[in-house]
């Protein structure tokens, strides 16, 4: 009883079919998911207004078994079924399942998702070859030749093609206090998130129209990098990225004219780009350590250095550090550890600039391993908040990454729980180390006879004590012993 023609739904989408779109629609998706998938998915598009987006009002799910024709029966409920699963296989369609705890209601969201335009569709193979075993390969050659015009054939004449068109942010700017609150409160209180905003967000540092000013035009990449702002994902990537290494806008622009960034059809390479930022990262850390030293050296400081804090918590369950309980809370901390980059954390728990052995040991798990910034936050906090500070080398932290790689550690909750388990195995050694451990009478627990540190240990085997009455032997028993000796040292 989860899908019956009782069960309440309601359609939401964010676009409107144009002409092209409907014609995509029916020449290259209906073929592929037949005609009661493409009337369904028409039906669900029009409860909602033509000029209008957002989502429906909920209503029983008989509207539309009706609409479809459909008996509300097992034959017309699988028929349904079978319709929305096509529409889903092809990208057309997604949908949810929302429960309420109180009354016990399944209320189903159709979502729906526009049709890609044929560049994009004869691109995914998978469609591809999909509408091929429908309509044949002709067909499928007419189809993707019949979308498209070629170019005036005079135009191959014509050579050094430049733009003229000066572009909008380039003409016009944004003074520094045009901005409305009033506007800027009102527009936060009226618009409406599905999600919840996560308390932390780094600060947009990086914007499109800055990003332009100071792009080359004659650029070869300054069409791709146009192309970011309708990209809102690669744009909260690129303000990631530069709170990660401390960049500004001029760096970005830098690394984005950089040959080797984009792929061809305009995709970012988003491996090279974070690894040419970090060596930009390490650059200017090595600028400022020169620096910090010229100007030492030049005012005549007798001051001596601020000594790093080493001291560290025996915490090991993702609580506060004793050097942050002034600072933060225990749920600003954790979420410190979900959200910052690493190179943030590990500013944290020094109070000047953070050890070059340090940043190298990071920056190979990051770049090298690809451990999830959280992975590596948690790492962080557990050899930094170990008790054992004469443990923080690179050859233990090298081992604890490579422990975590190996087991498929991506995500904090599992991070945690290795974490935990590594506590629990420090706290049996350090018994064992003490002498703690049942069944051995005291002694070292790795040996007596001055073993190093991993020597193997022998097992603890019970051993015959010579603690009896002592027995006298006759004269007699005596020589029969002797004369047994003597027989059998003959036979030999």
């Amino acid at each position: 009883m989860e899908f019956t023609e009782n069960h309440r739904y309601f359609t939401s989408r964010d676009f409107a079919l144009s002409g092209l779109d409907r014609k995509l629609f029916i020449s290259l998706y209906q073929p592929m998911v037949g005609a009661i998938s493409a009337a369904f998915y028409q039906l669900l598009y029009h409860q909602i207004a033509e000029d209008r987006t957002g989502s429906s009002s909920p209503e029983p799910q008989r509207r539309l078994f009706f609409g479809l024709g459909l008996e509300p029966n097992a034959a017309g409920r699988q028929t349904a079924i079978d319709a929305a699963s096509r529409l889903e296989a092809v990208g057309l369609m997604q949908v949810f399942r929302n429960h309420n705890p109180i009354t016990e209601e399944s209320l189903y969201e159709y979502v729906l998702q526009r049709p890609l335009n044929s560049q994009e569709f004869f691109s995914n193979y998978h469609l591809t070859l999909l509408l091929r075993d429908k309509v044949g390969k002709s067909a499928l050659i007419e189809l993707r030749d019949g979308f498209k015009t070629e170019p005036p054939a005079e135009l191959a004449r014509f050579v050094n093609r430049e733009e003229a068109t000066m572009p909008f942010y380039e003409m016009f700017r944004i003074g520094a206090g045009a901005m409305d609150p009033e506007l800027e409160t009102g527009w936060a209180e009226s618009a409406t998130a599905k999600e919840r905003t996560p308390s932390f967000q780094p600060q947009e540092r990086i914007r499109h129209s800055e990003m332009m000013l100071r792009f080359p035009r004659g650029s070869a990449n300054r069409g791709f990098v146009e192309r970011l702002n309708r990209a809102p994902e690669l744009m909260a990537q690129l303000n990631y990225l530069a709170y990660k290494f401390s960049l500004e806008v001029p760096e970005i622009c830098r690394l984005l004219d950089e040959d080797g960034i984009f792929h061809g059809d305009g995709t970012l390479l988003w491996d090279e780009l974070q690894a040419r930022a970090n060596l930009i990262y390490r650059q200017d850390r090595k600028r400022d350590e020169e620096r910090e030293r010229f100007l030492a050296r030049g005012e005549e400081r007798s001051g001596t250095e601020t000594s790093v804090d080493m001291s560290h918590s025996s915490s090991f369950h993702l609580d506060i550090p004793e050097r942050f309980q002034t600072d933060v809370t225990v749920t600003r901390y954790n979420e410190m550890l979900r959200r910052e980059p690493y190179t943030r954390m590990l500013e944290r728990y020094f109070p000047g600039a953070v050890p070059d052995a340090f940043v190298r040991m990071f920056e190979r798990i990051d770049l090298n391993y690809k451990l999830p910034e959280p992975v590596i936050n948690v790492l962080i906090h557990y050899v930094f908040s170990m008790s054992h500070a004469q443990r923080l080398t690179k050859s233990f932290i090298d081992s604890i990454a490579s422990n975590m790689l190996a087991k498929g550690i991506d995500t904090l909750d599992r991070a945690v729980m290795y974490i935990r388990e590594q506590e629990k195995l420090n706290v049996t050694l350090e018994r064992k180390r003490r002498g703690e451990e049942p069944g051995r009478d005291g002694g070292n627990a790795f040996g007596t006879q001055g073993q190093g540190r991993n020597a193997r240990r022998k097992p603890a085997m019970s051993v015959v004590k010579d603690n009896g009455p002592i027995e006298e032997v006759s004269p007699e028993e005596m020589e029969k012993m002797l004369e047994l000796a003597r027989k059998l040292q003959g036979d030999k």
